[in-house]
């Protein structure tokens, strides 16, 4: 398999980058649930959000990696029996996915830097907060924060059903592209 898309295929960069944003979003969301709800003095009460905020770090870096190898390596032609309305609403749908988790880690980030502090990532190295310590940031991102991550999973919901439906009701190679299968 090749490094680069091609016309009709993904290439293994690209499949690689999909499926580690997915699985990443899916455990942060899923750490970020568990851990709203952990008490001061629970053992994970600090580390849970750190690993978060870690994870959250490097997921942004891969998402700009991932819109440069986009650019450097357009996605494969939709596929001859797709419908022009199911082309449009998968770009729509890509766009808002792509929009949606950039707004969830700026805002992560906000969240966690309101107070003028930096991200620690891993004890790799710090991200320094731009705004310094802002009253009231902290809520506002919070909100824009929780309802973006939502809208996130019920997008990738739709995004994971679409291919379920090109795989058993079309039957086409929409998911086995991007599982590298086709």
């Amino acid at each position: 398999m090749q490094a680069k898309n091609s016309e009709d295929a993904y290439g293994w960069v690209a499949i690689l980058l999909h499926w580690l944003v997915a699985v990443t979003i899916i455990g942060l969301f899923a750490l970020g649930f568990w851990m709203v709800d952990l008490s001061y003095y629970d053992p994970w009460y600090r580390q849970g959000p750190d690993i978060h905020r870690s994870v959250g770090i490097l997921l942004f870096m891969a998402m700009v990696l991932r819109l440069v190898w986009r650019l450097l390596s357009p996605p494969p032609r939709p596929l001859p029996n797709h419908q022009r309305w199911e082309v449009v609403s998968a770009h729509l749908a890509h766009v808002a996915l792509y929009l949606l988790i950039f707004v969830a880690m700026v805002s992560g980030y906000l969240i966690s830097t309101a107070d003028g502090s930096a991200i620690h990532v891993f004890g790799w190295f710090q991200v320094p907060s731009v705004t310094g310590q802002v009253k009231g940031l902290e809520d506002t991102a919070g909100a824009i924060h929780y309802w973006s991550t939502w809208a996130i999973v019920v997008l990738a919901g739709v995004h994971a059903l679409g291919a379920l439906k090109h795989h058993l009701i079309d039957r086409d190679s929409t998911l086995r592209r991007m599982l590298g299968l086709a």
